[in-house]
Parts: C-alpha cells; structure tokens; sequence
C-alpha cells in the first residue's frame, strides 16, 4: 500500500486519446533507448516521436527499431528505416541516439489493428521537412468549382 496526498477534483483527469488519422505529420525525436526484446535474445532502439504543429501537436508516436534480432529480415527493415530517418534529420553518420532528438522531420502514420482489437497508429516513412514542404508549394493548384480566381 501507499500512502496518497491526492485530491481528484483538484486535477483534470486524463482523456482517452483516438488514433491519429493516417497521414503526414510534423515531428521530432524526444527520447529514444534501446531495450531488450521479450524472448531476450535481441535488442532494438525504442524512439519517441512528437507532433510539433497542428490540431495533433503535443501527441507522441512510439517506433521500434529491431536493430538486434535472430531474424535478418526484421533487422534489415530496421537499418533501412533508421537510414530514413537519419537521412531526413540530416544526421547521416549518428554515434548516438541523442543526436537524432529535437530535429524537425516528417513521419508518415497509418492505422494499424492490433491481436487485442485496438487500433494504434503506426509509423511508415520519415521525410525531410523541407522536401514535403517544397513538394506541397510545387503542386497544381486547382481552380475551386464555380468561383474564378482571386474573388
């Protein structure tokens, strides 16, 4: 048992967060370890991402890198994705971790059901920020139906 100096009504209770929806999001590595799979016969870096901007700013999206495991398939797609994500942070050569946190990036999510039936969202790709922003500002722009240009 432990002893609580608690007041309840004193403190907004938490709120059940929904998935994102699928889609691009702008985001920063705030943390990241490296942790020992389940069986204990691997390891893969764990990195906490958070949303920087938009209606979603502040969430965290968790990605498991399996950089240690029996199966070279796993490990292959994980250098692959770390490749991604040092590329779009501009850090291509990392000692640590560390210096992957706090450099703006964008993570692409989709919506995954897991064997317990909840939805979670999870990471599919990383881009540099500049690169979507760019490609964003390159694209047609399209003519609204029935309003002419700059009315």
């Amino acid at each position: 048992m432990s002893t609580l100096n608690f007041d309840a009504s004193q403190v907004e209770p938490a709120t059940d967060f929904e998935p994102m929806p699928a889609g691009k999001y702008s985001a920063v590595v705030i943390e990241s370890s490296d942790k020992k799979t389940k069986a204990g016969d691997g390891s893969f870096l764990e990195a906490v991402f958070e949303i920087i901007d938009g209606p979603f700013r502040g969430r965290k999206v968790w990605h498991r890198f399996n950089l240690a495991n029996r199966n070279s398939t796993a490990v292959e797609i994980a250098r692959q994705q770390l490749s991604s994500l040092c590329r779009a942070v501009g850090v291509l050569q990392p000692r640590d971790s560390a210096e992957l946190h706090n450099l703006p990036l964008v993570i692409r999510l989709s919506q995954k059901a897991g064997s317990d039936g909840m939805v979670r969202n999870e990471i599919k790709g990383f881009a540099r920020r500049e690169a979507v922003v760019a490609a964003a500002a390159a694209a047609p722009q399209t003519k609204p139906a029935g309003k002419p240009w700059g009315r």
